[in-house]
């Protein structure tokens, strides 16, 4: 069975290390909690000042003074929740410049948010602190690996120490070791372990192997006693510390400190350390009292948060069709936001998802709202295109005076300019100028045209009823001709036209001259249909189509022939059929008239294409 005297330095540090956690004492450089340059933003107990209620000048006079800390891992989470804070601002003012922008008739794609003054100052305080911060614990790191090189040195020496033969002076030298040990700063953790066992096991080695200074042992370890003592008495009072945060921080300190103090006899190590962690649990307990009395309140705000989750629910596939929809949508999504932001704090379990869920909502609104704009950006900018060719188009009628023809195409041009969806907000003014100036150019030139042409049908008009005077008044005297009435007819119908409004009542007084003259005159029957038939032709020659007219005129004349000998020949046809009887007499009788009236009618329309084939 081996004793401590033949025990191996690695037997020695696995001992150690079992002792020490057989009494509750965790074997690192932190015994309760991480160092605090490690520390998280909550741990030591403490409330967390709330600087999601500061606003955006106290944000920045809050990060001035913590960023000049000369405490960086103090500081760090503080500073990371006022940053978080401040990007709210950020991004909500940035937010509501883009929908401010848009509303103005701005295009997103050409949004750029200028960050302010007040912007600026703040991240030229946070940029400070990080390159404080980094500097920092480069130079942490550096000092961690030079004190792990001093650290693995005092081991080196303490073996020697322990292994060599016993002087009188080698308990100095192991105060001189311990002393120089505790001045050294820390290490990097990997190496914390086993190095700190390491350490203990050959202190235990060098007072259980050299027995000639076991009473100068024991007193170093009543000293120790005292000096452990004391820390407890330190960490019992903390319990009445009013500043949470601060008891937890210098409890933290005394752990430390504990953890580097030499041994205390072994009968009053137990009872030592269990009066220490009696007084460091009263304080955590102080602290678990703290947030079991927030869980109530932070609950009350989860359920609050959550119904404004299911408020958001209904914005996600929200899919408008016009502007004026996503602004309307907008602004709810917004008052949405405004109630999140005055929420307070949920579980800290669950405050990570709640907000997940939450923010991942609204940027699915403004990730679909983005898309809508893009989207009509792109009809947009076909629009703008087709619109572009509209107004060439009637760019090129604007100085044709082709009156009607040019007036239809611009009028079917306005017609589509209308069903044009929308076009670019920077350019539809112009646009819509550029294609009114075109149509308006045309029909102001037209309307200009139209204004002579009426002072000449005025005149047309006037000379007319002169004529048609003329007619009326011979009509009454004994020189009555049709020489002169042709004449007169012929004059009449080589004017031009008349005022649409005077055209029906000039043509009637015309005709109802033209039958008094004719009546003056003593034709009848026959000769005087066939006189009339002649006037209406002369009529007729001077309307610009008169060869259409006189086509379509002909035609129906042959077809008024055509029915009538047909009509002729299925009547003579029929009286074949015809039995000798006074009935049968008598419809033939009927039928021989209607042949003859029919034939009679046909030698009048024959006559007819014969005076239409002289003009």
């Amino acid at each position: 069975m081996n004793t401590d005297k033949e025990m191996s330095e690695e037997d020695k540090v696995t001992q150690a290390i079992d002792e020490n956690q057989a009494h509750g004492i965790e074997v690192t450089d932190d015994v309760s909690t991480p160092s605090e340059e490690e520390s998280s933003p909550n741990e030591g107990g403490e409330e967390a000042v709330d600087y999601s209620h500061f606003s955006k000048s106290e944000l920045i006079q809050a990060i001035k003074e913590l960023a000049v800390s000369e405490n960086i891992g103090k500081v760090d989470s503080q500073i990371n929740e006022i940053k978080t804070s401040f990007d709210d601002f950020f991004n909500k003012e940035k937010e509501e410049a883009l929908q401010d922008f848009v509303s103005n008739g701005g295009d997103a794609a050409d949004f750029e948010y200028k960050p302010t003054d007040e912007d600026k100052d703040f991240l030229a305080a946070y940029h400070q602190f990080r390159e404080r911060k980094a500097s920092h614990y480069k130079e942490m790191e550096k000092q961690k690996e030079k004190n792990l090189y001093a650290k693995n040195k005092i081991l080196d020496t303490l073996r020697d120490l322990v292994d060599g033969e016993e002087t009188t002076h080698s308990i100095t030298t192991i105060k001189d070791i311990q002393e120089e040990w505790k001045k050294i700063g820390p290490v990097p953790n990997a190496q914390n372990r086993n190095l700190w066992a390491s350490f203990n096991a050959l202190m235990d080695r060098f007072y259980d192997n050299r027995s000639i200074y076991f009473e100068l042992k024991e007193l170093d370890r009543k000293k120790n006693l005292e000096l452990k003592t004391e820390i407890c008495e330190k960490a019992e009072a903390l319990v009445n510390h009013e500043e949470l945060r601060d008891a937890i921080k210098t409890l933290n300190d005394l752990h430390e400190e504990y953890k580097h103090v030499g041994p205390v006899p072994r009968e009053e190590q137990e009872n030592l350390w269990q009066r220490f962690k009696a007084a460091s649990d009263a304080i955590y307990a102080k602290r678990k009292e703290f947030y079991e009395g927030q869980k109530e309140v932070f609950k009350d705000n989860l359920k609050f948060k959550e119904t404004l989750i299911e408020k958001l629910e209904a914005y996600k596939d929200f899919n408008g069709g016009k502007i004026k929809d996503w602004n309307a949508k907008t602004k709810e999504v917004l008052a949405v936001q405004k109630e999140w932001e005055i929420a307070g704090s949920v579980p800290k379990d669950i405050g990570k998802d709640v907000n997940k869920r939450f923010w991942g909502l609204f940027k699915q609104f403004f990730h679909n709202k983005n898309q809508f704009f893009k989207e009509l950006d792109d009809i947009r900018l076909v629009n703008r295109q087709k619109a572009e060719e509209l107004i060439e188009k009637a760019e090129s009628f604007k100085d044709s005076e082709d009156w009607q023809t040019a007036a239809n195409k611009l009028i079917a041009l306005q017609q589509e300019w209308r069903k044009l969806g929308p076009t670019p907000e920077k350019v539809r003014n112009d646009l819509y100028t550029r294609f009114k100036a075109a149509c308006d150019a045309f029909f102001e030139n037209r309307r200009n045209a139209n204004k002579q042409v009426n002072r000449e049908f005025e005149q047309n008009l006037e000379e007319k009823e002169v004529i048609i005077s003329k007619i009326a008044e011979e009509a009454k005297g004994k020189t009555v001709s049709i020489e002169s009435l042709e004449k007169m007819i012929l004059e009449f119908n080589t004017i031009g036209f008349v005022p649409r409004k005077n055209m029906k009542e000039v043509l009637v007084k015309f005709n109802e001259a033209i039958d008094t003259y004719v009546s003056a005159m003593g034709v009848a029957g026959i000769d005087r249909e066939e006189f009339l038939f002649r006037l209406n032709l002369n009529k007729l020659q001077s309307d610009p189509n008169s060869d259409r007219v006189l086509n379509k005129k002909e035609h129906g004349i042959r077809k008024q022939i055509s029915d009538l000998e047909n009509n002729v020949t299925l009547w003579k046809n029929n009286l074949e059929f015809f039995a000798s009887s006074k009935t049968a007499d008598k419809l033939r009788d009927q039928f021989d008239e209607k042949i003859i009236k029919a034939e009679t009618e046909i030698e009048k329309l024959k006559k007819k294409l014969s005076i239409i084939r002289e003009f």
